[in-house]
């Protein structure tokens, strides 16, 4: 039998070195244990002195040194979780941030429970989430390298006689182009070769992921949502993998809530007043819903494309893709004929596709369980 846990203990972690302090059960001030460097063994004698594994109840904010250090822990018996440094309370008047009382407020505040863990995404899950960031990252030395060359015509005067840039007519029309200078013609091959290297970077990495999904807990998922409008196969893979498992949300309103879709609120007496979104948690996932949204501003209709994603699926989540399309599209175009202002309506209906999306992928579990 599993002892109660004594201490909460809190650390800072950098990518050099992890502060540590815990905190006793009780109202007793936490204490800062001390600091050592970024050192599993390290870290792990500091530990024994607390208390044993049973005995320790492990925090530590979300950062760019992952989740290598949450899991050795757990391997070796211990509570470790990993906070949202959004939803970690902060003192108004507090002007002092050091890394000893970052880590004491953790390891005190993670023994009021005011601290709220993250998702911990099982390695297979977050292999798949790297190579969809790694191909949103591709996309976005795109743009930058396409800026770039536009900058570099706009510089010279020259202007495509075109409607649509970056088409196969748009790239003909560059191959055509000629500068007297030697230097500005290397310049602007250069320029050239660069955004071509990026389209095929792209390309790559475009294919990547639909091949690597094979087997994947949430391939299932993935082809269901295929079936609503706005959600191709990139977009249902990076979802899935930043948003992980779907039932782990009690409500639809609580994965609206965790995409941060949710409109913020300061209500004091008989006012309430409600502001833009809250922006919290994961902006990947909520920029690829944003996207999908746009979607359903023009009337409701199922495209070749869509109807090719839909031909294996059951026919239950056909059903509720197309009630959605029918819902987000009406609710599209009520909010504009309101008069408001598109993004805002276009936000509006990502918080609702996200609810069809929650609906489908437990859907789809449920038929996996019946069919088990």
């Amino acid at each position: 039998m599993k002892e109660r846990t004594k201490f909460h203990v809190g650390l800072d972690v950098h990518k050099d070195s992890i502060s540590v302090s815990a905190a006793e059960l009780g109202r007793a001030p936490a204490r800062l244990i001390g600091k050592v460097t970024h050192d599993l063994n390290k870290l792990l004698k500091v530990l024994a002195k607390i208390g044993s594994a049973e005995q320790l109840h492990i925090v530590y904010e979300a950062g760019p040194t992952g989740f290598g250090l949450q899991r050795a822990l757990k391997e070796r018996g211990y509570l470790c979780e990993i906070i949202a440094p959004s939803q970690i309370p902060r003192r108004p008047g507090d002007r002092v941030k050091t890394d000893g009382r970052d880590c004491i407020q953790l390891a005190e505040c993670s023994r009021a429970g005011q601290l709220s863990a993250v998702w911990i995404p099982e390695p297979g899950d977050e292999a798949i989430r790297d190579l969809a960031r790694a191909r949103e990252d591709a996309v976005n030395s795109r743009v930058q390298a396409r800026h770039q060359l536009k900058g570099f015509l706009l510089r010279h005067d020259i202007r495509y006689p075109g409607k649509t840039s970056w088409s196969i007519a748009y790239y003909r029309w560059l191959s055509t182009l000629n500068f007297d200078a030697g230097a500005t013609q290397t310049a602007f091959t250069e320029y050239w070769h660069t955004v071509e290297a990026a389209d095929e970077r792209v390309e790559r990495l475009t294919k990547a992921p639909v091949a690597s999904i094979t087997g994947w807990r949430f391939e299932p998922v993935v082809r269901a949502l295929q079936a609503l409008r706005g959600v191709a196969a990139i977009t249902a893979i990076s979802l899935m993998a930043e948003i992980g498992d779907l039932a782990r949300f009690s409500h639809p309103r609580k994965l609206m809530g965790y995409l941060g879709l949710v409109p913020s609120e300061h209500s004091s007496g008989e006012r309430t007043s409600r502001g833009s979104i809250t922006k919290t948690g994961n902006a990947h996932a909520r920029r690829l819903l944003t996207e999908s949204a746009w979607n359903y501003r023009f009337k409701a209709r199922i495209g070749r494309e869509a109807l090719a994603r839909q031909e294996a699926l059951p026919e239950s989540i056909r059903t509720t893709a197309w009630k959605a399309q029918l819902r987000l599209t009406q609710r599209f175009a009520a909010l504009r004929n309101r008069g408001v202002q598109i993004n805002k309506a276009c936000v509006a209906v990502a918080r609702e596709l996200a609810g069809f999306i929650w609906a489908i992928g437990l859907q789809v579990r449920r038929e996996e369980e019946q069919a088990a």
